[in-house]
């Protein structure tokens, strides 16, 4: 231990260490992104193509995936906190590239299901609760800006979507499998290396502040001041914030994971573009998510996170409007321009938010017993969207279904104030 916090100071002089940990998740959320979450639609098209699967059957793919995430979320949040995110990640990160693998040699759907299952896992243990943890350990006044700037390698990723459309098509989804999971693997192991637990335990403080400054009761955010104060799991589970925050998410990743599995489906089927275009439109909506992360944690910093978190819903619920029911390539592109904005801009602040209300000290945890939450909409919006175009023959109502919830998950981040702080601790 005592080398390692050698290191680690001889690193940060100069640069605080906690931005190196921003630029290590970012590169992780990339090959996570990339490689999977943006690149499923494509796969979406090929599979189905090549095994005549439903599109309700490969969504329920995608949603066991985020449901087992969501199950494992409270186990995963005790790990971190019993062996850091570094050993965690480390375990998720060889799962992760192992399914893939396995996902390669995949000839039915009861197969395909269980190496999805396994994948999920791995990038459960090896991403975003891991990442954010670490993450918000490391930051206070400048959290958002950190946790947006992380997020930046998920649009990244996603702008590798014609890339992995291209290998699927030149390669075939086989190979493009396999080598995805060598890739997870070879990169994502050495990023992993560089996380670390509390800047405490190394001699630092959050933001960089000096070692040996008083430690005051109350600290500035977004030009407010806030209590210090550290929410047991259990503490922030009674407050009315954990749960309007927790279903305002739900209700946004509706809309996000309708969009990863079907976008590229609904625009080759439903508008007539080539697989190849398809994904350059996703490419380039994650090219403006990117930048709506930048903005977004740059905004969260200095004004109310709530007020933008509420404004980024509409645009989710507007823009899935656009794309349901515009039908040619002028609304596609406000599509795109729109739901890119509202959810880089809300992405980094729903984890900021919780840490702000929160604490530090258990927000393992608290994100862990969120995501059980959470992840029914990032399960329910791909079945929706998928069970309501095997109906209909297209998206269109299953989008706007998506699009009213999504709009009404504004409601629950206007009531989600900040709690009051615990004044009691409950073990």
């Amino acid at each position: 231990m005592a080398s390692a916090v050698v290191r680690v100071r001889e690193r940060a002089r100069g640069v605080f260490y906690g931005w190196y940990i921003v630029l290590a998740a970012s590169g992780i959320q990339l090959l996570q992104t990339g490689l999977l979450m943006q690149a499923y639609g494509s796969y979406v098209v090929v599979l189905q193509s090549e095994f005549g699967w439903s599109k309700t059957a490969l969504a329920a793919a995608f949603s066991l995936q985020r449901v087992e995430s969501g199950l494992i979320g409270p186990i995963q949040g005790w790990m971190l906190e019993r062996w850091g995110p570094r050993a965690v990640m480390r375990a998720g990160t060889i799962i992760f590239g192992l399914g893939f693998m396995a996902f390669s040699q995949v000839d039915s759907l009861i197969m395909f299901y269980l190496t999805f299952l396994m994948m999920a896992l791995g990038s459960s243990l090896g991403g975003f609760i891991s990442l954010t943890s670490s993450i918000v350990n490391w930051f206070e006044r400048r959290r958002a800006t950190a946790l947006g700037i992380t997020q930046v390698g998920m649009s990244v990723g996603g702008i590798m979507a014609p890339l992995v459309a291209w290998s699927l098509l030149e390669f075939g989804w086989r190979a493009t499998a396999f080598g995805s999971g060598v890739l997870v693997i070879v990169i994502g192991l050495p990023l992993v290396q560089v996380m670390r637990d509390a800047p405490e335990k190394y001699g630092l403080r959050p933001d960089g502040e000096p070692p040996d400054a008083v430690r005051s009761e109350t600290v500035t955010i977004a030009g407010v001041e806030h209590e210090r104060a550290d929410f047991t799991a259990r503490q922030a589970m009674r407050t009315r914030a954990f749960w309007f925050i927790s279903i305002g998410h739900a209700l946004a990743l509706l809309v996000v994971s309708s969009v990863m599995v079907h976008l590229v489906a609904h625009l080759k089927e439903g508008l007539g573009f080539s697989l190849t275009a398809a994904a350059t439109v996703l490419a380039f909506m994650t090219a403006v998510t990117m930048v709506g992360q930048v903005v977004g944690g740059f905004l969260g910093d200095r004004f109310d996170k709530r007020m933008i978190t509420t404004l980024a819903m509409f645009g989710h619920s507007g823009a899935l409007l656009a794309l349901a029911w515009g039908g040619n390539l002028f609304w596609v592109l406000v599509f795109a321009v729109v739901n890119g904005l509202a959810w880089g801009m809300r992405g980094p602040l729903m984890q900021a938010i919780r840490a702000d209300y929160f604490g530090r000290k258990s927000f393992a945890m608290v994100m862990g017993f969120s995501s059980m939450i959470v992840m029914w909409g990032m399960m329910s919006g791909p079945i929706i969207a998928g069970a309501m175009a095997d109906y209909f023959g297209n998206y269109q109502w299953g989008f706007t279904v998506l699009a009213v919830l999504a709009g009404c998950g504004s409601v629950f981040f206007i009531l989600a104030t900040k709690p009051t702080p615990p004044r009691e601790r409950w073990v």
